[in-house]
C-alpha cells in the first residue's frame, strides 16, 4: 500500500486514535471522525463542582519503565507528557469479600505473591503455582510482549485459549477464598464463571502487576495527546461528525462516508473503531457475508454498568491510593446483574487524582454491574452533549433509586462516607451506549468464552476490501488491549517488523 492515501477512521476511542497516529506517522492522510463533542471513547471525562471525573478508565497497567504499554506510548511520543500517579505498590487493588476476608494485589510479582501469602499463609505453595501460571500464559502472546514471533505461541497452542479462569484456578488450589481474591478484580474484564478464559485474566492482571497508574485529572489527556500527535503528522480529528452512511463503487469498496450534518469524506480506506455489530449496522448488512454478519450479531457482549460519581466536601476524605473491589455476596462471578433486593452485589470504588490536593480525595467513582434490560423502557431515548434529548421522569426516579442502593452499600465498607458527600451524579448503561456506541452499553464489547474461542475472534480484515476493524474487540479490551489491537490493524498498512523494532528501542 502507498502512503499519501486517504484513511478515514470512524470513532476516536483509543483504538482509532492509535491506529490513526501510526498511519499518519507513515505518511497516510488520516481523518478521525468522532460523533461526540469530546474525543476518546472510554477515555472521556466530565466536570462537576469544578472536579473532574473519569467515565471509563480509572487506572491503567503496563506503564512501569520497560513494560509493554510504556514502550508503545514512548513510540507514540505521548508518554513523557502524561501526568500520572503510581498506585500503592503493596495494594493497587484491595479485594474485600462478603465473609470478611480482605487481601491486596501488589505491584511486581514479589509484592503480589507476598500480599496474597500474608492473607492466606496456609496456601503459600498454591500461590506460587498460580503466579507461575499467570506469567507462563503471558509468554504465549508474542505481541503482548512486543515480539512478532515466539517459539511458544497461542496460535500453535490453541488449547491455552480453551482453559476457563475459575476452573484453572480451582485446579491449583482448593481455597475458594483465594480464588475469589485473585479473581476479585473481575470487573476489569467482566469475569464470568464458566465463560471467562484464564488467558484473559493472565494478560490483564499481569499488566497491572507490571505498573498500575492513575491519571491526574483524568485519562482524557491520553486522547488529547494522541490527537495532537495526529495533527503534527498531517492528520486531523474532527468532532461532531457522526457517520451515518457510505457510498460504494462497483468493486464493493467504500468510496466515501457521509455524516449527519451533510458533510461527505472521500477515502481510500476505512478503519472502524466501532463495535463490529455497529459497523455492520452502519454500512449495511448486505455488504457483508451472511455467515459473518450472523456470527457477529449473535455474539454475546459483556455486561453493562451503573456508575455513581461523588463530589466530596473539601478536606474530609483522605486520598486512598488503592482501588477497592467490595463483594456483598458469596457468589463472586455469579452475581445478580438484574435489579433486585440484593442489588448491588459488587462495587468498585476509585478515587480521582487531583492537581489541587495530594492529601485528600476530591471525588470518588463507584461502579456496579447492571443489566441493560433494566432500561429497555427508555432505550429509544438519546441524550448527549451533541444530541440534547430528554429522559422520562421514571428513568430519573430509577436512577435515584440505584444511587441510593449504592450509597447504602459503600457506607458498609466506608463508614461515614455519606456525611462527606457534597453531591452525586450517575450514568447508566444507556448513557454509556450513547457516548461510546457499544451495543446495550456493554463495558468491554464481545464476551470472550473459553468454550467458543473461534466464534469470539474478530479479524481486522473484513469482506469489504478496503474496510478494517480496530478497537477492544480485536485482541482484548482496556487501554492496553485496544492499543495492541490498533497495532495489529496498522500492520495491514505498514511494515510490522519496522514498527516493533522501533517500539523495542524503548526499554
Amino acid at each position: 500500500m502507498n502512503s499519501g492515501q486517504k484513511i478515514i477512521v470512524i470513532g476516536s476511542g483509543i483504538g482509532g486514535l492509535v491506529s490513526g497516529l501510526i498511519l499518519a506517522k507513515h505518511g497516510y492522510h488520516v481523518r478521525v471522525l468522532e460523533k461526540n463533542h469530546q474525543i476518546g471513547g472510554s477515555l472521556q471525562v466530565f466536570s462537576r463542582d469544578k472536579k473532574v471525573f473519569d467515565t471509563g478508565v480509572h487506572y491503567v497497567g503496563g506503564l512501569d519503565k520497560g513494560e509493554n504499554l510504556y514502550r508503545i506510548f514512548k513510540y507514540l511520543e505521548i508518554y513523557d507528557d502524561l501526568e500520572m500517579k503510581r498506585l500503592d505498590e503493596k495494594a493497587f487493588d484491595i479485594v474485600r469479600l462478603a465473609n470478611g476476608v480482605t487481601a491486596s494485589h501488589g505491584i511486581g510479582y514479589g509484592n503480589f505473591a507476598n500480599q496474597l501469602k500474608a492473607a492466606f499463609p496456609d496456601n503459600s505453595v498454591d500461590i506460587d503455582k498460580i503466579v507461575e501460571q499467570l506469567q507462563l500464559y503471558c509468554t504465549y502472546f508474542p505481541l503482548y510482549n512486543i515480539e512478532l514471533e515466539s517459539e511458544i505461541n497461542y496460535v500453535e497452542h490453541t488449547e491455552l485459549l480453551e482453559v476457563g479462569a475459575w476452573e484453572h484456578l480451582a485446579s491449583l488450589t482448593d481455597n475458594e477464598d483465594l480464588i475469589k481474591v485473585i479473581l476479585g478484580s473481575g470487573p476489569l474484564y467482566a469475569g464470568l464463571k464458566g465463560v471467562t478464559p484464564f488467558y484473559v485474566v493472565a494478560l490483564i492482571l499481569n499488566s497491572f502487576i507490571k505498573g498500575s497508574y492513575r491519571f491526574v485529572n483524568g485519562g482524557s489527556q491520553i486522547a488529547k495527546l494522541l490527537m495532537k500527535k495526529i495533527a503534527e503528522n498531517g492528520g486531523e480529528v474532527l468532532r461532531r461528525k457522526e457517520v451515518v452512511g457510505a457510498s460504494f463503487d462497483e468493486s464493493g469498496k467504500i468510496r466515501s462516508l457521509s455524516c449527519s450534518d451533510g458533510s461527505v469524506f472521500e477515502c481510500d480506506f476505512v478503519i472502524s473503531n466501532l463495535h463490529p455489530k455497529e459497523t455492520i449496522k452502519l454500512l449495511g448488512r448486505h455488504h457483508f457475508k451472511a455467515a459473518y454478519a450472523n456470527r457477529v450479531n449473535a455474539l454475546p457482549n459483556t455486561i453493562a454498568s451503573f456508575m455513581i460519581y461523588l463530589s466530596l466536601h473539601e478536606n474530609t476524605v483522605p486520598y486512598f491510593n488503592s482501588n477497592y473491589y467490595d463483594y456483598y455476596t458469596d457468589n463472586i462471578w455469579e452475581e445478580e446483574f438484574r435489579f433486585s433486593d440484593a442489588w448491588p452485589q459488587m462495587t468498585f470504588t476509585s478515587a480521582q487524582v487531583s492537581k489541587n490536593t495530594k492529601e485528600y480525595a476530591e471525588s470518588i467513582s463507584v461502579m456496579c454491574y447492571l443489566d441493560f434490560n433494566e432500561f429497555r423502557a427508555w432505550e429509544t431515548s438519546v441524550r448527549t452533549v451533541v444530541k440534547e434529548g430528554t429522559r422520562e421522569e421514571a428513568y430519573e426516579a430509577f436512577k435515584k433509586m440505584c444511587e441510593e442502593r449504592i450509597l447504602n452499600r459503600i457506607e458498609e465498607r466506608f463508614p461515614g462516607i455519606r456525611s462527606k458527600i457534597r453531591s452525586s451524579y450517575s450514568s447508566t448503561p444507556i448513557t454509556y451506549r450513547d457516548y461510546v456506541s457499544t451495543p446495550d452499553g456493554s463495558m468491554y464489547g464481545i464476551q470472550k468464552d473459553f468454550k467458543h474461542t473461534h466464534k469470539t475472534q474478530i479479524n481486522t480484515k473484513t469482506h469489504i476490501p478496503n474496510l478494517f476493524l480496530t478497537g477492544q474487540n480485536i485482541i482484548f479490551h482496556g487501554i492496553l488491549g485496544a492499543t495492541i489491537g490498533a497495532l495489529v490493524t496498522s500492520f495491514n498498512f505498514v511494515n510490522n517488523k519496522q514498527i516493533i523494532e522501533k517500539i523495542k528501542m524503548y526499554d
